[in-house]
C-alpha cells in the first residue's frame, strides 16, 4: 500500500503536449529553444530524449540486508542520477541526440545506461550513492538535499575512469575559475607523480588565450553549483537569473523541488519550470546478455510536468557541462553577461583567482587502491582518510 501511493499511471506521449498553453513564448530545455506553434514534435522527442530514472523496486538489497526499493526516500537521488546522465549523454553522445523507441542505439548509450543500473557494482547505482552519503551524514533510507547529492556524485566519479569526469561542487556560492583549470588540467589517474616542470607546460597550453581551445588533456566538466535562493521562499529577484542558466548552452539543468520532495528541473516555460518526476515506482530491469538494457522505462513517457517557479524550494543545484576548455571559457562569459552584470543581489560569484582566505585547492584523487564496482563501497574508507590529510596538510 506504501508504494502504490507512488504508482503513476504511464500516459502517452503525444497527448501531454496539449497540455502546453497556447502561447508565442518559447519553451527552453536544457538549452535548446522550442516553439509550441511551430515545433512541438521537436519539443517531444527532445523531452523523451532524456534519460529519466526513477523509484526502483525489487533491487538487490542496499548493503546486503538493507531496503530493496528507494519508494519514498530515494527522489533527490534519483534526480542527481539524471543530471549526471544528462552529462554523459552530452559527454558520449551530444546534446543533439535523440532516443527513438525499438530504435537500434549505439554501445555508448547502453554503457551509460549501465553506469545507474540499481546494482551494487554499478558505479552511479542507487545502491552506491546510498552508502557514499553515509559519509556524508546520511543514513540509507534518509532523503537527501540537492548539496548531499553533489558530494556524492563527486566522490563517486573518481572511481569512474570510462567517463573520467572533473566534478567542482562550488562552495559558498562561488566559483573559482583558477581551481576549475587547475582539476580540469590535472594528470590523468596513475600519473600523479609527473614533474612540476610537467605541470608547468599543461598549465601553458590550458590557460594561454593565445592556443587552442581544444586539447585532448581536458577532461570534461561537471560544474554543480548549491544555492540557497532565499530563506523560506525563493526570493523574486533571483528568478530572471535562474532562468538564464536554462537557456546556456552547458546547462544540465537544476535540482531542487519541495521540502522532501525533489524534480529534475530540464527547462522553463514563462514563469513555470519543466521538470522530469521521480515519483514513479517501476521494477528493477538489468542488462540482457548482450550487454544492452531494456530502455523503455527509463525515458519519459507521461506527461511533462509544470510549476510555478515560486514554489520553488529556495534550495536549488544548478548543473552545468563542459566538454572542452573553450565550453568552460563561453559559460564564464555567459555567466558574466547573463547574470553577473545585470543582478545587484548575486545569484553566485565567478572569481578568476582562488580566495587567500580559503585552505588551498588540491584537485580531488582516487585513493591508491585497485578495485572493482562491487569493492567499490570498502575503498571510500581509504578516500576518506585522504580527504582528512588533505585537510591537514591545508591547516
Amino acid at each position: 500500500s506504501v508504494l502504490s501511493r507512488y504508482e503513476n499511471q504511464i500516459t502517452i506521449l503525444s497527448d501531454y503536449l496539449e497540455e502546453f498553453p497556447e502561447t508565442d513564448e518559447p519553451v527552453w530545455i536544457l538549452g535548446r529553444q522550442h516553439h509550441l506553434n511551430t515545433d512541438k514534435s521537436k519539443l517531444l522527442l527532445d523531452i523523451s530524449a532524456r534519460l529519466w530514472f526513477t523509484y526502483r523496486r525489487k533491487f538487490s538489497p542496499i548493503g546486503g540486508t538493507g531496503p530493496s526499493s528507494d519508494a519514498g526516500w530515494g527522489c533527490m537521488l534519483r534526480c542527481g542520477q539524471m543530471m549526471l546522465a544528462q552529462a554523459l549523454i552530452c559527454r558520449h553522445l551530444g546534446r543533439d541526440w535523440q532516443w527513438e523507441k525499438h530504435k537500434k542505439q549505439p554501445e555508448e548509450y547502453h554503457r551509460i545506461l549501465q553506469c545507474f543500473l540499481d546494482r551494487k557494482d554499478c558505479c552511479y547505482s542507487i545502491h552506491q550513492m546510498a552508502q557514499m552519503g553515509v559519509g556524508e551524514g546520511k543514513s540509507i533510507g534518509e532523503w537527501f538535499g540537492p548539496n548531499t547529492v553533489a558530494q556524492v556524485l563527486k566522490k563517486l566519479a573518481l572511481f569512474d575512469e570510462w567517463n573520467s569526469l572533473a566534478v567542482y561542487v562550488s562552495m559558498d556560492n562561488t566559483v573559482v575559475i583558477e581551481d576549475i583549470k587547475k582539476m580540469c588540467w590535472a594528470p590523468p589517474h596513475g600519473s600523479s607523480s609527473a614533474p612540476s616542470g610537467a605541470h608547468g607546460h599543461r598549465s601553458a597550453l590550458g590557460w594561454n588565450k593565445n592556443t587552442a581551445g581544444f586539447c585532448t588533456g581536458w577532461k570534461p566538466l561537471l560544474l554543480i553549483i548549491p544555492l540557497r535562493l532565499g530563506i523560506n521562499h525563493i526570493n523574486p529577484v533571483y528568478i530572471d537569473a535562474f532562468k538564464e542558466c536554462f537557456k546556456m548552452p552547458q546547462s544540465l539543468g537544476a535540482l531542487g523541488g519541495k521540502p522532501n520532495n525533489a524534480y529534475y528541473f530540464i527547462g522553463f516555460l514563462g514563469n513555470e519550470l519543466i521538470y522530469l518526476d521521480p515519483h514513479t515506482t517501476q521494477s528493477f530491469v538489468d542488462w540482457e546478455e548482450n550487454g544492452t538494457v531494456d530502455d523503455e522505462s527509463f525515458h519519459c513517457q507521461q506527461a511533462p510536468h509544470r510549476m510555478k517557479i515560486m514554489n520553488l524550494d529556495p534550495s536549488v543545484a544548478l548543473g552545468f557541462f563542459c566538454k572542452e576548455e573553450c565550453d568552460f571559457d563561453n559559460w564564464c562569459s555567459l555567466v558574466q553577461k547573463e547574470i553577473l552584470k545585470q543582478q545587484s543581489l548575486r545569484m553566485f560569484e565567478l572569481v578568476q583567482k582562488h580566495p587567500p582566505h580559503w585552505p588551498p585547492f588540491i584537485p580531488p584523487a582516487k585513493p591508491e587502491v585497485t578495485t572493482t564496482g562491487a569493492e567499490l563501497i570498502e575503498s571510500t574508507d581509504k578516500l576518506f582518510e585522504v580527504e582528512e590529510e588533505f585537510e591537514i596538510l591545508s591547516v
